[in-house]
């Protein structure tokens, strides 16, 4: 069965202002020291790739990812609760049983590891068994998002694949691995921005554009096949 491979942050659930802090709390725990300075737009980034970056502007080495990685999971475990609470994006629940209705497998791509999407999910009320456990791809241990989607294709074999996300990388994660990206305007990218990307589809939101959702996936079986 083909599969829809869902981004979490942006795309299922809504972004959250204070994430990335969680990352600088994640390295001091281990090296001793916060990271300091502004940040680049890391949307669309895996949680090790963010770790690298922010250590390397430390001047510390990747040796270190497994136990800041470790630190991440631990303190994403209760972050996510009060005003910091994560919620669902506009449409994501009906978006999800329509997709299965329509014979697509419902499964993710995210930058998060399994540890922080069943916290994230928690924390908003999105049972994380909706997502068909073979189709997890996540971002913990690499760098490189597009490793993830080509994994993804190569685990698929015959079943074809699309990626739903919200964010440029989400394209160029799709494009990599041959596969056809739909974008929704639910993260730090608007519209606009997501039509100058490769996708074959923006819509707004989940909810208001589902039935245009519906109808490129019918669309793309087809043709995919």
């Amino acid at each position: 069965m083909d599969a829809v491979l869902w981004d979490v942050d942006g795309t299922l659930l809504l972004n959250s202002a204070s994430a990335g802090r969680l990352y600088d709390r994640a390295i001091a725990e281990v090296v001793g020291t916060e990271p300091s300075g502004r940040r680049p737009n890391e949307h669309g980034k895996t949680d090790a790739q963010i770790i690298v970056e922010r250590l390397a502007d430390q001047g510390l080495g990747a040796e270190l990812l497994p136990a800041v990685r470790e630190r991440l999971d631990a303190l994403s475990a209760d972050a996510y609760v009060g005003d910091a609470a994560r919620h669902r994006a506009p449409g994501v629940d009906a978006a999800l049983t329509a997709v299965e209705a329509a014979g697509w497998r419902n499964g993710l791509l995210t930058g998060n590891s399994p540890a922080r999407i069943r916290a994230k999910f928690a924390s908003a009320g999105l049972d994380p068994d909706r997502f068909d456990p073979d189709l997890w791809f996540t971002g913990e241990a690499t760098t490189v998002r597009s490793d993830l989607a080509r994994r993804a294709v190569a685990e698929l074999g015959d079943a074809s694949a699309v990626i739903v996300g919200d964010t440029p990388s989400d394209d160029s994660a799709a494009a990599a691995a041959g596969i056809p990206f739909l974008a929704v305007a639910t993260g730090a990218f608007d519209v606009a921005a997501l039509r100058g990307t490769g996708a074959v589809l923006v819509v707004a939101d989940l909810e208001t554009g589902l039935p245009e959702l519906l109808t490129a996936l019918s669309d793309l079986a087809g043709l995919l096949r």
